[in-house]
């Protein structure tokens, strides 16, 4: 049976098809739709996890008792799991074991544009890269198999394209007839003190040059001889790209990015008279195959920065584009939080405050934008509280006072815990404020430790955040409603001034939490246009529902509206009114 998937779906149905028995991970995009599709399988038991350090640890767990394990993330996600991978990659697995890194060139929601592929070669790990959904399925079969094979945990690497796309796949049955899972002690191979350690290392360069040499013959490696004039290497999206734009030049599709199968490269090189590497960000296959000799054409043409398209393929070969009258222009859409959101108010009081904000990543990381205009630094996930107590660690007594966290209940829980905790242990006088939204709202309302509720969505114990930070050692804790603009401006204003660290809780569901007894909708608001000045006062919190109409017939002044569908009831708007010019709509 065929079936239309996206590349997620495709890799969540690989490791059904696979006999996978568990599957952990955090939501980040563009890995989040994996887990959230490898739900609709019970064999398989999936779990959302605090991080994705624990995630990796929790599939390495499984693994280690003999079950077949899938764990995903984004590419800053490897980051955060780095500590494990490096050691897994000496230890090995029992039951294969399958990481998931979804690449974004072009930062379409990231912070930066880091190549997966070095974390592969760095961990000593190999990594298969598919081009479509189909192979995503495939590929993430054959991944566990490797694993097992080669006695390795198996890096599968995605991209926005591949994971978000959507092709034909070609449906398996589950395989059947793998060894139960059950505890089998070897400390010499699961323990990895340096003696230990020492041992494993050879057995793990070996394994690599043999996957090298095997993979020169095996079917995800394949030369496509055309136009011997051109020759082309290329992997995952590019193949796709180099098919459509130079249809009759001969390409060398890799599977496996790494190890490399050197002798199929110099086979294939020796057959063309030009060749090129075609490959997003990094020169990463381009660099080996100069340091094996070959002489290659890459990043000469193909830029190191951003996402490859057709388009850009076509203008690094000096090939006509399309007609570009053809092309629609379509107007600008800046980011913005949602109308209603409860993070609105805080940065724009924030802004009034003149604080200095280290922000945090997640769907407040749009205080940034104007007319906000409330954050001040953004680097990773729960680094926020940890550079607020190094800048008060240079400024002035005075300054020290402007300094502000800011993080969601989900990235504290990530990373920032350990923020605070140093914070406190060092008695850094600045001020944290959690906007505690009860979900994972950034990429697309995942339940975590504080929502209540598991990815299966089982009640579960849900982490009290006050509580937590009052046994880290906060001693002034303080739950408000950012609803109420003159209630979160006091209590902001107030611990700015502490002298020791203090947390701020906002307490509010997002505008989109997926339970309806979370949130309640207010009444839908608009604008008496006898009693609107123009003033614009109600346009400073940027929210989308507000709209600016100029002056026109029957009006000599510009008014504001609010769009019925898109008002929430939030009620942060009538309090920005000075002229009762804001109510209730009738």
């Amino acid at each position: 049976m065929k079936s239309i998937l996206s590349g997620n779906e495709a890799i969540a149905r690989g490791a059904y098809e696979a006999g996978c028995l568990v599957a952990s991970a955090y939501p980040g995009t563009p890995s989040t739709e994996i887990l959230e599709n490898t739900l609709q399988y019970d064999e398989i038991d999936s779990s959302w996890a605090p991080n994705e350090k624990v995630a990796l640890e929790v599939a390495i767990g499984a693994s280690f008792g003999g079950g077949r394990a899938l764990c995903t993330m984004k590419h800053v996600g490897v980051n955060v799991a780095a500590d494990p991978l490096f050691t897994l990659s000496y230890t090995g697995v029992r039951g294969g074991l399958v990481l998931v890194a979804a690449d974004d060139p072009e930062m379409h929601s990231s912070q930066n544009e880091q190549d997966s592929r070095n974390y592969a070669k760095f961990a000593k790990v190999p990594m298969l890269e598919p081009s479509d959904s189909g192979e995503c399925k495939e590929f993430t079969r054959l991944a566990f198999e490797l694993s097992e094979q080669y006695d390795t945990p198996v890096m599968l690497r995605s991209s926005t394209r591949i994971s978000h796309g959507k092709s034909v796949v070609e449906l398996g049955e589950r395989v059947t007839g793998l060894p139960m899972p059950k505890l089998e002690k070897n400390p010499a191979k699961l323990v990895m003190l340096p003696g230990n350690a020492r041992v494993r290392h050879p057995l793990i360069e070996q394994s690599l040059l043999d996957l090298a040499a095997a993979a020169a013959h095996l079917p995800f490696n394949r030369m496509e001889l055309r136009d011997t004039s051109i020759g082309i290497i290329t992997a995952g999206i590019c193949y796709q790209y180099v098919r459509e734009v130079l249809p009759q030049a001969s390409t060398l599709k890799l599977g496996l990015v790494h190890p490399l199968p050197h002798e199929l490269i110099r086979e294939f090189a020796a057959q063309v008279d030009v060749l090129y590497v075609i490959e997003e960000l990094d020169p990463f296959i381009e660099e080996q195959i100069k340091a094996m000799g070959i002489a290659v054409i890459g990043k000469e043409i193909i830029s190191l920065c951003g996402e490859l398209t057709p388009g850009r393929l076509r203008s690094a070969f000096k090939l006509p584009q399309p007609d570009a009258a053809a092309a629609e222009t379509l107007p600008g859409r800046p980011p913005n939080m949602c109308p209603g959101c409860p993070h609105r108010g805080v940065f724009f009081v924030l802004n009034q405050l003149k604080a200095y904000v280290t922000g945090d990543i997640g769907c407040y990381t749009l205080g940034f934008m104007p007319p906000l205009s409330a954050m001040d630094t953004c680097i990773c996930m729960g680094a926020s509280i940890g550079m607020a107590t190094g800048v008060t660690k240079v400024v002035s007594a005075e300054e020290k006072k402007k300094v502000v966290a800011v993080i969601g209940d989900s990235t504290f829980l990530h990373t920032g815990i350990n923020g605070l905790m140093d914070m406190v242990y060092n008695n850094a006088p600045a001020t944290v404020i959690i906007l505690d939204n009860s979900i994972t709202a950034m990429t697309g309302r995942q339940d975590n430790p504080a929502s209540g509720f598991t990815l299966m969505d089982a009640a579960t114990h849900a982490v009290d955040i006050p509580l937590l930070c009052t046994a880290l050692g906060v001693k002034h804790v303080r739950v408000i409603n950012p609803l109420d603009l003159k209630e979160t401006r006091t209590v902001i204003a107030e611990e700015m001034e502490r002298p020791e660290p203090s947390v701020i809780i906002t307490s509010k569901p997002c505008v989109l939490i997926k339970r309806d007894d979370v949130f309640t909708k207010g009444p839908v608001y608009a604008v008496d246009c006898d009693n609107c000045i123009g003033c614009r006062a109600c346009l400073k919190i940027g929210c989308p529902a507000i709209e600016w109409r100029p002056a026109g017939e029957g009006s000599k002044k510009g008014k504001a509206y609010i769009d019925p569908l898109l008002c929430t009831g939030c009620d942060v708007c009538r309090q920005l009114c000075g002229f009762d010019a804001i109510g209730s709509a009738k």
